[in-house]
């Protein structure tokens, strides 16, 4: 039979287990974003992603990152270090599988949606002599910062022309916003850049006065891209005026953008996640319009990596199958 004594102690520890219930909860739901570098899309629309996510899922509290890009994210994702991530699919179909940089170091990642999907932009000004993708050659080339979902591209579309990095090019790896710095300073003739359109730093290169900034056609190389690497490239287009003074639609290469979680994320945490990024939208679309294409459409498509079950959940009531 229970003392009063042992009861008071008991309603005690109640008391407390109930006080401090709160604070490990609010531990528990503390999330990390990793997005990019500063003079892309991810990170501007993965601070808008964390303060939506923040105002709308009780007890979470999200914050955005930045870091030097997609591989980056993977291996964050992969030590524990951060619970959602932008990519690129190529580089998480790399980590899935634990092939070419995630060689012996798989990540056990899962698609939370299909955002947008990325455009590759060879960028160069007049006067550098490049008019061609095969006009790299000899010249000072930025192929993305290390750890980046470009370098992987650069690499890879290098690669396609028989260039060799180390001996055909002088290669630099910068960031997108510091690339752009570099070619005005004509420190550098031209860089890789993978994002959206339009890149903050790529429309306040093309806005610089005395500079006339020109996009390289490089859709051709997708096919032997795909051969090697699977079918992650797509021919696409970056239609004319997309930047001041761009005159003519340029024939790019496309790459989906997915956010990923790990195998670890609850079912119910992914699909609060999910489904309020996707009742938001507009409040992403303002922050960048990148966000408009994030469709439920595309969600079936986009992705080779499968999907964290609580995000399918959710697709699937809205009538999307996934895998």
């Amino acid at each position: 039979m229970q003392t009063a004594k042992s009861a008071i102690a008991t309603g005690a520890l109640v008391a407390l287990a109930l006080t401090l219930a709160p604070l490990a909860a609010a531990q528990q739901n503390r999330i990390s974003i990793t997005t990019g570098g500063t003079g892309g899309v991810y990170y501007p629309l993965g601070g808008g992603m964390a303060n939506i996510l923040s105002k709308n899922v009780p007890g979470l509290q999200a914050t955005a990152e930045v870091t030097g890009g997609s591989v980056d994210n993977l291996k964050l994702l992969g030590a524990g270090k951060s619970e959602v991530a932008f990519s690129m699919v190529d580089a998480t179909w790399d980590a899935y599988n634990g092939t070419d940089k995630f060689k012996g170091n798989k990540v056990d990642t899962r698609t939370l949606m299909v955002l947008y999907p990325n455009k590759v932009q060879v960028v160069t000004v007049e006067g550098t002599g490049i008019n061609k993708l095969s006009d790299l050659k000899g010249k000072r080339v930025s192929t993305g910062a290390p750890g980046s979902g470009v370098e992987i591209v650069a690499l890879r579309m290098l690669e396609a022309l028989g260039l060799d990095p180390k001996k055909d090019i002088k290669q630099e790896r910068l960031s997108v916003a510091e690339s752009a710095n570099a070619i005005k300073d004509r420190k550098v003739d031209a860089f890789f850049w993978v994002g959206g359109v339009p890149t903050a730093a790529v429309t306040d290169l093309a806005a610089t006065p005395g500079v006339k900034m020109k996009l390289i056609d490089h859709g051709e190389v997708a096919e032997a891209m795909n051969k090697k690497y699977g079918p992650l490239y797509a021919k696409g287009v970056i239609p004319a005026g997309s930047y001041s003074g761009q005159d003519k639609p340029n024939e790019n290469i496309d790459i989906w953008n997915i956010l990923i979680t790990n195998d670890k994320m609850s079912d119910a945490m992914a699909y609060s996640i999910v489904k309020t990024l996707f009742e938001k939208k507009p409040e992403l679309v303002a922050v960048h319009k990148e966000a408009e294409n994030i469709e439920l459409k595309n969600q079936a498509i986009g992705s080779p990596i499968p999907f964290h079950p609580g995000a399918k959940k959710y697709l699937e009531e809205k009538g999307i199958k996934v895998k």
